[in-house]
Parts: C-alpha cells; structure tokens; sequence
C-alpha cells in the first residue's frame, strides 16, 4: 500500500486485500471485489462489516468513512435495477452521493489462511488448526492451510453443555444465542468451526472424526439425519456472531497500513431479534385440583 504522505487511494486498499485474500480463491458464484468507489480516491477511514445493511450504512454515514469492506456482497445475485425504490437500489444510491467505496471479500476470506474461521477458533484458543475441508486440488485456492472451516483442541475438554454455555460467553451476544443438539454430558475435545453457514460441511465434520462442530444457520432434517448416524455433537450460533470475529482482523491487516484509520461495526445485524426459552420443567406452573 502507498506510504507517501498522501492518503492511499480505494486502488491501494484493494491491492492490500487482494494480497491476503485473492479474488481468484472465492467460490465460483461468489461476487467479490470493488463494488463501489472511484479507483483514484483517496482513503483515510474504512468501516469493517459483515452486512451491508441500512443500519451499517447510517454508520458509515455518521462515521465520514470513505470505504466499507465488507464480508456479504452487497450484490450477489443479478440485478436489472439499482433503483432506490429497492433497499439495495437505495443503499447504492447513499454510497455514490457521499463517495463510500465499496468492498467485498467472502468466500475468498472464508478460505484463507488466516481467514475468517480462524478468527472463529481464536475465541476458543484451539490449537493445533487444519482446515476442515480443503479446496478442490487444480482450484486456484488450493494449497498451504488454505480450507473452509477449521479442526482443533480445546484448551481443556468440556461437556457438550459447557461448550454450548462457554460459546455464548466468548461469541458476540445476540438474540438468537446458541443451541445445541446431542447428548449434553458428551465430552468434546476436538472441536471443528465454520463462520457462516455450514450444512454443507456436516460430512466433512463426521469424516474428520470431531467431537463437536459448531457453525450457524443449520436446519431441522440435515442436522436431525447427521445425529441419527452417529455425527459429531452440533452447535449453532447465529450467522452473524460466527463472523463477526473476522474483522477485528481485517481491521489489523487495514490499520498497518499509513494513513488509513479503520473502525470495527459491532451492530449486530442478525436478523432475529427476540428469543424466548421455554420454561424448564420445575418451573412450570403446577397442576391444580378443581
């Protein structure tokens, strides 16, 4: 990245994320790279997000930032309209007229080393990390300790209900919290993370043999099936909180660089926002005689 005086411009800030996290490594319907934001402009404070939402705009907004990096493309699927009669069309519309660039690394930091489930393993101090599943050999991110997810020790082995109780501790808080599903006294040692969704990883979980995997966004048939086989035991944080840990250092990797002063948005953009747990058994009302 530039170190002369002068700030560096939205053309430095993605030659620096593009050396840590390649384009070339995202998934092939992934949309990654620029989305927003005049090549030559300068960059002196960029907002780190996972979401590009109304609410981390406004914060963006309020911030005077001249570029948000975020994890979720803000345009992934294709689009006829940018219009700002849509809540994308209208986010586009407030990024150009206050000149916020616009940058997105998904998948292509979901499989980096370090990359976005390392920040997810730091939380829980596991050691000894290998990739939970690796790219396919000849992909272009093929290679090194590259992967989705990541393999490792806990620190000391807790029962599956003190892991669930210790995530929600060392995760960002939300409303949906955790849950787990399997025998609560199971001992977990090895544990395997992906931040994001990771239904698609159920297998690869079994095949590596861990005690536990924990991730977001599992559902009812795929989670119910993976335990009646014999699975490993299943934690599921919201989506938001498993990556939201990556940009703290995203943050880092920005903040080396002179001139450019970086903020963390630590809105919590999942998008449930009441939980109700049922009331345990002893506390239920008791039955009454008429």
């Amino acid at each position: 990245m530039s170190t002369s005086r002068s700030a560096p411009t939205v053309t430095d800030v993605v030659a620096e994320l593009e050396r840590r996290y390649p384009p070339a490594w995202a998934e092939e319907w992934d949309r990654v790279g620029l989305v927003l934001g005049e090549p030559t402009a300068p960059v002196r404070r960029v907002l780190c997000v996972v979401d590009v939402v109304p609410e981390t705009v406004a914060e963006a907004l309020a911030a005077e930032v001249d570029m948000i990096v975020a994890h979720h493309p803000l345009l992934l699927r294709g689009v006829s309209s940018v219009a700002p009669t849509t809540v994308k069309g209208r986010i586009i519309h407030q990024l150009i007229r206050a000149g916020i660039a616009l940058y997105a690394a998904h998948t292509n930091a979901d499989v980096a080393a370090p990359g976005v489930s390392d920040a997810l393993a730091a939380r829980f101090g596991l050691t000894g990390l290998r990739p939970l599943q690796r790219p396919a050999p000849g992909s272009a991110a093929h290679g090194d300790d590259r992967g989705f997810g990541r393999i490792g020790e806990l620190p000391e082995p807790m029962t599956l209900a003190e892991l669930t109780r210790h995530a929600a501790a060392v995760l960002p808080v939300t409303s949906w919290g955790v849950r787990a599903a399997g025998d609560p006294g199971r001992m977990v040692r090895t544990l395997a993370v992906s931040g994001g969704s990771g239904d698609s990883f159920l297998g690869a979980a079994t095949a590596a043999g861990v005690d536990a995997f924990l991730t977001s966004d599992l559902r009812h048939h795929p989670a119910g099936e993976h335990l009646a086989a014999d699975g490993p035991a299943l934690i599921d944080a919201a989506h938001w909180a498993t990556e939201r840990p990556w940009l703290d250092d995203l943050a880092a990797l920005l903040r080396a660089a002179p001139g450019v002063e970086t903020l963390v948005s630590d809105l919590d953009t999942d998008p449930w926002t009441v939980h109700a747990a049922a009331p345990a058994v002893d506390d239920k009302e008791p039955d009454r005689e008429g």
